[in-house]
């Protein structure tokens, strides 16, 4: 971008989200931070005292993802979103991991980068569509199948939207409260590549659609890069939310 950008960065409330806020904010960027609801207000109110804006919304619940994407849209316009927000299992893993991040995607109308975070277990993720409840109501799929999709829903972007630059980024295994206390990765290196991609910096920067790990571009699992899978996973979202993807 070449300028300070404003952000939204989901899933502020602590480990990468919270780094990465913290971080672009130290560069001069203006962040919106987010967390699920009114109780994790504390997490980021450093954050806020900062100048960060605020957005409380609880991504596993649709109508609270429908409302912030109205909110942000009559706000002032955002440059970018870092989907950072994220559950490792339960009923709400696959709506907060892979349905949230495609709503804001489909109906925020500014942004013109999203990158979303990925995870090395994606490669062991299904790559099926069969059994998705995408509503929540029951437990569904795998951490590592949601990371697969979240990772072919970058790809599926990239090439739908061609005006959108998109990143799917795996950030190692780190210490956060997800990764746990003896996560061996860098943390720093942990967010710093989405933090440079969603503002435009660094090398290859501009090339959309690719899947990267600690400032390199690396291959996806083969099934994230299958247009077929990419075409039926952007059906089924569709479908099951009465929000298609526009061509922008």
């Amino acid at each position: 971008m070449g300028r300070m950008a404003h952000l939204l960065v989901t899933g502020s409330s602590d480990g990468l989200g919270h780094g990465s806020s913290a971080a672009l904010l130290d560069q001069g960027h203006d962040v919106v931070v987010h967390v699920r609801g009114e109780q994790r207000r504390e997490a980021v109110a450093e954050l806020v005292e900062r100048g960060a804006g605020l957005l409380v919304a609880d991504f596993g619940v649709r109508d609270d993802v429908l409302r912030a994407a109205r909110e942000l849209n009559e706000g002032r316009a955002l440059d970018a979103v870092v989907h950072n927000a994220g559950v490792y299992s339960g009923a709400p893993l696959i709506p907060v991991n892979v349905v949230a991040p495609y709503l804001l995607t489909a109906l925020l109308e500014h942004p013109t980068r999203h990158v979303y975070l990925s995870s090395g277990m994606h490669r062991s993720g299904t790559a099926s569509l069969d059994s998705i409840d995408w509503t929540g109501d029951r437990a569904t799929g795998t951490y590592a199948d949601s990371k697969l999709l979240v990772t072919a829903l970058s790809a599926a972007v990239a090439r739908r939207s061609p005006g959108l630059f998109t990143a799917s980024v795996d950030p190692g295994w780190v210490a956060t409260k997800m990764g746990g206390p003896s996560a061996p990765d860098d943390f720093e290196l942990g967010h710093r590549t989405q933090d440079r991609l969603a503002v435009g910096e660094g090398p290859e920067s501009d090339v959309s659609g690719a899947h990267w790990h600690h400032d390199r571009r690396q291959q996806p699992e083969a099934a994230a890069l299958d247009e077929a899978f990419q075409d039926d996973l952007l059906a089924a979202l569709e479908q099951a939310t009465g929000v298609a993807l526009p061509e922008r």
